[in-house]
């Protein structure tokens, strides 16, 4: 399946709720419409071009993802089908097929859940510097991408401008409360381990990810998207090999093509050259196709 490349939609008669780097949130009667772009973001800024198929990667991956993981935490996934969305929504088929999802409205939960089941990215710096990642003492001796004794939950803050900031267990405790703090601090380490196995069935390693959540009433349930890989760190297991960085399904290839022609990674961003391009959408669909079966 070809898609066009999306960057950005425009629905003159939709209410814009709002635009994150790759998603545009619409609102919909008492829903909301995540439409997911071919945006690709890097150190926080959006870049200049498109991956083409990237937003139906995303959508399709979380989709998959939800599901798979209902059965641990209800999700705000009502639907993907577009058939099935208000008749408002009808003329835009066009451009929502595949990328696009209708999804509960939610108080979000204002933390990013990070779950960390090898060293690597930021939790590696932080260790490298106090054998530690957001206050949990690791053994001595790790190497970079070393799987780590058990999978461990490193929550952020959750920054509108910049970068996400890594903070304690504590810390979110003391904003949120004990019950809610510990409620997707279980959710998120139960989600990870479940998909992680799943996945290295399929001989991808999931390194890292990060969830959200928020209320739907007084019930938390997972919100946003689910082990995609511009949420998550997918490594191909037969690659593996401790002690440097790893080849990856994700978008460490961007990231590590901006680091090589040293960008200082402030606004403007640079052009990706074509192959870039070309490897990162087959990265992508490559993810899909082997983790969820679903070929683009």
């Amino acid at each position: 399946m070809a898609t066009k490349e999306i960057l950005y939609t425009d629905f003159p008669d939709l209410k814009l709720f709002r635009r994150g780097k790759v998603r545009d949130v619409y609102e919909v009667e008492n829903c909301l419409l995540v439409v997911s772009t071919d945006r690709i973001s890097a150190f926080d800024v959006i870049l200049p071009n498109a991956i083409p198929n990237k937003g139906a990667v995303l959508n399709k991956i979380s989709v998959f993802w939800f599901d798979f993981t209902k059965d641990i935490i209800p999700n705000h996934l009502i639907t993907a089908d577009v058939d099935k969305y208000p008749q408002s929504l009808r003329k835009y088929k066009d451009t929502l097929v595949n990328r696009s999802m209708l999804v509960k409205k939610t108080a979000p939960i204002s933390f990013e859940c990070v779950v960390r089941g090898y060293l690597a990215g930021s939790g590696e710096k932080e260790y490298k510097k106090t054998q530690s990642i957001c206050g949990i003492k690791l053994p001595a001796g790790l190497k970079e991408s070393d799987k780590l004794p058990e999978p461990i939950f490193t929550p952020a803050t959750k920054e509108a401008v910049g970068h996400d900031i890594n903070i304690s267990n504590s810390y979110m405790e003391e904003k949120l409360g004990a019950k809610t703090s510990n409620f997707i601090k279980e959710a998120s380490l139960a989600i990870y381990k479940k998909c992680a196995s799943f996945a290295e069935t399929k001989d991808i390693l999931i390194a890292d990810t990060k969830f959200e959540f928020g209320f739907d009433n007084d019930k938390i349930i997972l919100i946003d998207e689910v082990l995609t890989p511009d949420s998550s760190r997918f490594w191909p297991k037969a690659q593996f090999k401790p002690g440097s960085p790893q080849a990856s399904y994700d978008k460490q290839f961007v990231r590590d093509y901006l680091e090589s022609i040293k960008w200082d990674k402030n606004p403007p961003a640079p052009e990706l050259p074509q192959d870039v391009i070309k490897k990162t959408e087959a990265k992508y669909k490559e993810a899909l196709k082997v983790l969820a079966g679903i070929k683009l």
